[in-house]
């Protein structure tokens, strides 16, 4: 059971740093065109399942320019890395200015900033000689409503000719409201079907069978010509009929693989009549992550969090004000439309129904429910409203009970007055009103330990069991083999690593709890801050350490507008923003206490490492397709958009993958990373057979004091195996007496060279290098 080093077998080696895309892939901008041109993969690579996507941001900005040919010089170090897929940011015309690509105006082109079509076929041209193959971000729930309105001709049109529009067909507009016309922004209350609460963003009827081929027939002629391989779907719970959308998506695009941006809360589980491979992964985030998280912290940090804000224990209470918040603000106008119609069916204006309604959307506890009119309703759908009127009676006087029964019998389509146009809107209703209610409002009210308050997170379950995490691995490759996984996404709050290092704070919460004490009593004066922001703000500063006060003064404006307490986007208080901002200043400006935080910080340090590559090894081995965000092979302290989107040191990046695929040793934690990222994406690219469809997800057991702190599990002939809890570890004293029992003889780190011989395994040789390892056969040959 010696740990012997032997040389690493070859692996791929990337092109020197030096290496640029030449000229002839950087064509000059053409004109506007249905096709492009670009090389067809071959038939088994296309059958091939995905192994590993990479995230990029693209941006047509002048002055953080991200476009096609940038992509396509990537491509050499791409391909290194281990994926097997490109995963791009919306790639069609966008709003002028568009920093994200998800306010398209003109479905027809792809986007001129980026590069146009000629830019767009280079690009997967070079992918292809390369080996990678493209996932595509698709925003089929609305367009932008741009400045000039001409620059969407569609939206344009119906502004003009109203009902009479060739396009009025396309946009879910409230035409009894408008009094027969489409209000734009500016001119009065939207009463169109909104992006949320963005009243620049008009809701598309994909209902609608001409509305679906008008606006996918680029995309689908890429994907029918070879150069798109699979599309991720934004936002389908926006739709009327997401099931009949996919059905429509997946009959246009065969075999191609097919993912749904769908958060899911608690218990839910994805529709298996919809014809996906899956979501994009914040299920996945919210178990890693709760693996790393000391359950033994929760008591004491909900204890230290309710004495120092005055917040509740639980997070329920404050999740159901900010959604009642959004009903009565942000979302007014969709309630109120949803109110009408609910006037129509009943046949009279009765106020206990219209309250009723309220509590009942109110008291969702997930986004929606997927009842389809005609249909009787899935079980599933039947426990989401009836669990959500049970909630809604704690709210109603007992006489409107009553009417409370009246609108689940309408929300389930059941009874003698079921009405279509109720049932699809009272969903289109309930689910902007859980993201701005709950990730957009209450995330930024509740901040007992920020890594929780996640996108698809759970702040109310403060850690994850193994047994419940490797049960829903098991599940996840039985039922959803192609998933995808992740852990940093564009729309994160907080990057992965943040999340790490604040982890740790779960096992140290009397020294955390000391030493906020300490800062808040430092001489900085006395913080203006509500209560919770505060303490979010000590967070943010350990967790992304150090920030400039530019990205802290732009989290904290963000944090403080979402809240919609003291300050929010609608209605702002100059004075109070001002206030927080300037005893951010001060805090940043106090070398004293700059030089006492990163002291602090520094004792982190060694158990941050640890939760870095423990949540990454796990999340790239376990079932699911990994996706790696832009950047996040390598350590990164990034924060919410705008934050997560500035531009990534790719140099740096193929500088170091060189290095350590020429006999480099990895000499820091960012070198750790990359080494394990490329390790573990080359392993599945070489071996889908161990980690694709078909392949298990079997738990191993470790025995001895510390057994606790190991998280492993075998997939196929691999067997991962990762440190967690890293401060209770070093408290017991190690992993003497520890032993992990992997099954065989004879086996290989990917990660180090070394060889253990098995079948059971010392712990301290295992983790000898490195917290985590990927063992594979000593005969394998990577």
């Amino acid at each position: 059971m010696q740990a012997e080093p032997v040389p690493e077998e070859p692996t791929p080696v990337t092109q020197p740093p030096e290496e640029t895309v030449s000229e002839d892939h950087r064509p000059e901008r053409a004109e506007t065109s249905e096709r492009v041109d670009g090389g067809v993969p071959e038939e088994d690579a296309l059958a091939a399942p995905p192994t590993g996507t990479y995230r990029l941001q693209l941006r047509g900005t002048p002055e953080e320019h991200f476009g096609f040919a940038d992509a396509a010089a990537l491509a050499p170090y791409l391909s290194a890395l281990g994926v097997s897929h490109v995963y791009l940011s919306p790639v069609l015309q966008a709003a002028p200015g568009s920093t994200h690509g998800y306010d398209v105006v003109d479905h027809s082109r792809l986007s001129e900033e980026l590069g146009g079509p000629e830019a767009f076929g280079a690009m997967v041209t070079r992918f292809r000689a390369h080996g990678l193959r493209v996932l595509v971000d698709v925003v089929p729930n609305h367009m932008a409503i741009p400045e000039p309105a001409g620059l969407n001709l569609p939206f344009a049109d119906v502004l003009a000719e109203g009902p009479r529009s060739r396009f009025a067909r396309w946009f879910d507009v409230d035409w009894e409201a408008g009094a027969g016309r489409l209000v734009p922004p500016g001119e009065g209350e939207p009463n169109y079907r909104r992006f949320f609460d963005i009243s620049g963003l008009i809701g598309l009827r994909q209902e609608d069978a001409e509305v679906f081929e008008r606006t996918h027939a680029l995309l689908l002629n890429l994907v029918r010509d070879g150069l798109v391989d699979g599309l991720r779907v934004d936002h389908p719970d926006g739709l009327a009929d997401p099931r009949g959308y996919l059905r429509r998506l997946a009959e246009a695009a065969p075999d191609r693989w097919l993912l749904v941006e769908k958060i899911t809360e608690g218990e839910e589980r994805l529709p298996p009549d919809w014809p996906c491979a899956g979501t994009t992964g914040y299920d996945a985030l919210g178990m890693i992550g709760g693996l790393f998280l000391d359950p033994a912290g929760e008591r004491p940090l909900t204890d230290y969090y309710v004495s120092l804000t005055g917040n509740p224990s639980g997070f329920e209470e404050v999740e159901r004000d900010a959604r009642a918040h959004a009903a009565a603000h942000g979302l007014r106008p969709e309630i109120e439309r949803l109110q009408r119609v609910l006037d129509r069916v009943v046949g009279e204006r009765r106020p206990g129904l219209e309250r009723a309604l309220v509590e009942l959307l109110v008291s969702m506890p997930v986004y929606r429910a997927y009842v389809v009119p005609g249909e009787d309703a899935p079980q599933q759908a039947v426990d989401v409203v009836e669990e959500a009127a049970r909630r809604a009676r704690a709210h109603l006087p007992e006489d409107m009970h009553g009417d409370l029964d009246v609108i689940v019998d309408l929300a389930l389509g059941r009874g003698e007055r079921t009405d279509a146009e109720f049932i699809v809107r009272f969903q289109q209703t309930s689910s902007p009103l859980a993201a701005k209610g709950v990730e957009d409002t209450a995330f930024y009210r509740w901040n007992r330990m920020a890594a929780l308050n996640e996108v698809g997170g759970a702040p109310g379950r403060f850690s994850v069991s193994q047994p419940d995490f490797h049960a829903f691995c098991i599940r996840l490759a039985r039922d959803w083999p192609l998933t995808m996984t992740t852990l940093s996404t564009h729309d994160t709050k907080r990057e992965e690593d943040v999340r790490a290092w604040l982890a740790v704070l779960s096992e140290l919460p009397a020294e955390w709890a000391e030493s906020v004490d300490r800062w808040r009593n430092w001489g900085s004066g006395t913080s203006p801050m509500e209560p919770d922001l505060e303490y979010l703000f000590w967070q943010t500063l350990v967790g992304a350490w150090p920030l400039t006060i530019g990205r802290l003064e732009e989290f904290l404006t963000k944090a403080m507008r979402e809240a919609k307490t003291r300050t929010s986007w609608a209605e702002q208080d100059p004075g109070y923003e001002e206030a927080v901002i300037e005893y951010a200043r001060g805090v940043l400006a106090d070398p004293d206490l700059v030089t006492d935080m990163t002291s602090f910080v520094a004792r982190l340090t060694p158990y941050a490492r640890v939760n870095t590559l423990g949540q990454k090894l796990v999340q790239l081995a376990m079932p699911g397709v990994p996706d790696v965000y832009q950047g996040c092979e390598m350590t990164g302290l990034s924060l919410v958009d705008p934050d997560n989107r500035r531009p990534v040191d790719y140099g740096r990046r193929r500088e170091h993958l060189f290095r350590l695929d020429t006999g480099r040793q990895p000499k820091e934690v960012d070198d750790e990373k990359l080494l394990l990222t490329s390790r573990a994406l080359r392993l599945r690219r070489s071996h889908p057979e161990w980690f694709g469809p078909g392949s298990r997800h079997e738990p191993i057991t470790a025995r001895g004091p510390a057994a606790d702190h190991v998280v492993g599990f075998a997939r196929g002939e691999a067997v991962a195996l990762a440190t967690r809890l890293p401060v209770g570890l070093e408290r017991r004293g190690g992993w003497e007496g520890t032993r992990v029992d992997v099954r065989r003889q004879g086996w290989r780190d990917v990660l180090t060279g070394c060889t253990h011989m098995g079948p059971i395994l010392d712990a301290s040789r295992v983790f000898e290098h490195l917290p985590v390892a990927l063992l594979v056969p000593r005969e394998i040959d990577r």
